[in-house]
């Protein structure tokens, strides 16, 4: 609100912005002044956390508490994407001169969400891989060792600890060549380094077949009702004695589902959707099977069809 001279009123008026439509309004008569204004004064929005500097205007990148310089520091990049006049010109020369602590770390970061927007996986998953990352590096330095299972093994122990895990055959596709053995050797080193840390063991999260059901049924394109049928039994199986592994079990029961539905999928099919063996399956299957008329949900399949239930 201000004053300002209507021409309408013949004097000098308190006058409303209408900051929607860019009007100035005379708050006597109702005649607009100035129409169509620009606003061009700072949006004045931040998200950032109070400090000292509480300036919030909205340029550049957002900070990054995990590098040294927060992640604002200037980048010289190659002219119009070329690169014959970057490494020749004064600048460029300047730019690879200069020591950057945090390059392998920038490095490092730019390949977990690589990754991480490989597999789907949420911003939280991606920022809990960086801070472990950090923490293991800032701890004992990582020469030597196979860069590529370390991350890997990072973005595993993530997603384990935000309760969406994924197998290490979904990380290892994406691991750039990464085997399972080194994954799994990288994730119990950084184990052992964060405990030592911490002084106390590290929590992993509980791996639960039902965590790995909805992923596996949809890469298999199952109906509702057969995920549905499929995840109460994967409940069911939680009270049982059945001493397999939650992604074996999830395959099983994925298995068993099928074969009741009217679109069965092979043994082979349901072994490339979840990543398990085919033999792996089947002895799963087998101990499962005993326990059939308890997992399966009535509403799905009758006890005369749990009889043509094939045998393992």
């Amino acid at each position: 609100m201000g004053d300002s001279f209507c021409p309408e009123c013949k004097r000098a008026t308190e006058v409303v912005f209408d900051h929607s439509a860019g009007d100035t309004v005379c708050s006597e008569c109702g005649l607009v002044l100035e129409a169509h204004s620009i606003d061009e004064t700072s949006e004045w929005r931040t998200f950032a956390n109070k400090s000292g500097d509480n300036d919030p205007v909205r340029v550049g990148g957002p900070s990054n508490p995990l590098l040294a310089d927060g992640g604002l520091s200037t980048v010289i990049s190659r002219p119009n994407g070329g690169s014959g006049d970057y490494l020749s010109s004064s600048l460029g020369r300047w730019q690879n001169r200069g020591s950057n602590p945090d390059r392998s770390l920038i490095q490092a970061f730019k390949a977990i969400a690589t990754m991480s927007d490989r597999l789907g996986l949420v911003a939280t998953i991606k920022d809990r891989a960086n801070e472990i990352y950090k923490k293991v590096e800032d701890q004992k330095p990582l020469r030597g060792r196979n860069q590529d299972a370390i991350l890997a093994a990072c973005l595993y122990i993530a997603c384990r600890q935000e309760d969406k895990p994924r197998t290490v055959k979904e990380i290892c596709s994406v691991a750039n060549g990464a085997t399972k053995k080194e994954i799994g050797r990288a994730k119990e080193y950084i184990v052992k380094q964060l405990e030592v840390e911490m002084g106390q063991s590290m929590e992993m999260g509980t791996i639960h077949a039902g965590d790995f059901l909805r992923r596996f049924c949809s890469h298999l394109g199952m109906s509702n009702q057969a995920v549905k049928a499929a995840h109460e039994a994967v409940q069911k199986s939680e009270e049982l004695d059945i001493r397999r592994s939650p992604i074996s079990i999830a395959a099983a029961i994925i298995y068993m589902i099928t074969q009741l539905s009217e679109d069965k999928k092979l043994l082979k099919d349901v072994s490339l959707a979840t990543g398990v063996a085919e033999g792996t399956i089947r002895n799963s299957y087998k101990d499962l099977y005993p326990h059939a008329a308890r997992l399966i949900p009535s509403w799905y399949a009758k006890e005369e069809d749990l009889k043509n239930l094939c045998s393992p």
